[in-house]
């Protein structure tokens, strides 16, 4: 039986360059961010670059965008971090101000085998599934999880306040 964990991708397409005045609050943001996500129970892995984060990274057909990419032990461990750490969601407030809207999802999750690290392929791949077909075992979102491949059908244990509800 394989083990299971949960990849998530999120992306975002900031209104200027990461370089101007308007985006150093997320700029600034981002070492302690990271730091608190690598400590957080239940991080696997955080895609990067030789700069400690991954806004160097390019994909989803526009070099404009940003891309974060990140493993965890499970579902819940991911939900607790993206919805519930202060640090975290202090910079979810303040995305309007400094990120346009996509008109279409921006985040997939998907159960990867345990050690596996999905690529940026992989995850536009399942972004794309997610946006053309909806949520699936295959791609899915906080507000539609799926469990693991081979998992007992189980309840999210009351945890379904992850996802924001705005």
């Amino acid at each position: 039986m394989t083990n299971w964990e949960i990849a998530q991708v999120n992306i975002a397409l900031p209104v200027v360059p990461l370089t101007e005045p308007e985006l150093k609050w997320f700029v600034d943001a981002l070492v302690p961010v990271n730091a608190v996500a690598d400590a957080a129970p239940g991080f696997r892995w955080r895609m990067k670059t030789e700069d400690g984060d991954a806004t160097a990274v390019r994909g989803f057909g526009d070099d404009r965008i940003i891309v974060n990419m990140t493993v965890w032990a499970s579902l819940e461990a991911l939900g607790d971090f993206v919805y519930r750490n202060p640090a975290h969601l202090a910079v979810l407030q303040r995305k309007r101000e400094g990120f346009s809207r996509l008109g279409q999802a921006h985040q997939v999750l998907w159960w990867v085998p345990e050690g596996h690290r999905p690529t940026v392929q992989e995850a536009e791949e399942r972004l794309a599934h997610l946006r053309e077909r909806g949520p699936s075992a295959w791609a899915f979102t906080f507000r539609t999880p799926f469990p693991a491949p081979d998992a007992a059908q189980e309840s999210l244990g009351g945890r379904e306040d992850w996802y924001c509800r705005a």
